[in-house]
């Protein structure tokens, strides 16, 4: 017994949705002085309308996603679409309303500055 089934023509488009992006941990230096926390991810590729930057109940949350358009038959492909996430613990210390953020060359700029009170002060010492 036979069946014959009917084999309907593929949408690219529908292939392309279908398909994971892989997930890509940016690699992160983090610098720390007396008035602020810097944090450089590494995100080439990615342009600034596909970043998102949240912080929520003492967490850091980074994403980006980069898009590479196909141009002609692939023969070989180490450098496609993917997707940037990571996760950090930021201190309470953090003054959330002032931070600035700044893409350039592939990376990310985080100025996390802080809060007055957590500074460090000098101590003036008096005599009798």
């Amino acid at each position: 017994m036979s069946e014959n089934k009917a084999l309907t023509p593929s949408n690219k488009s529908d292939v392309k949705a279908a398909r994971q992006l892989p997930i890509i941990t940016p690699a992160v230096d983090i610098f720390e002085n007396k008035n602020e926390i810097l944090l450089h991810a590494d995100m080439p590729g990615v342009q600034r309308e596909n970043i998102t930057i949240n912080i929520d109940n003492g967490k850091l949350y980074l994403s980006g996603s980069r898009t590479v358009t196909d141009s002609g038959a692939a023969r070989w492909r180490e450098f496609g679409a993917a997707e940037y996430s990571r996760t950090f613990s930021v201190p309470q210390s953090i003054d959330v309303a002032n931070i600035k953020a700044h893409l350039q060359d592939g990376v990310l700029q985080l100025q996390l500055p802080k809060l007055e009170t957590a500074k460090p002060k000098q101590i003036k010492i008096t005599t009798g």
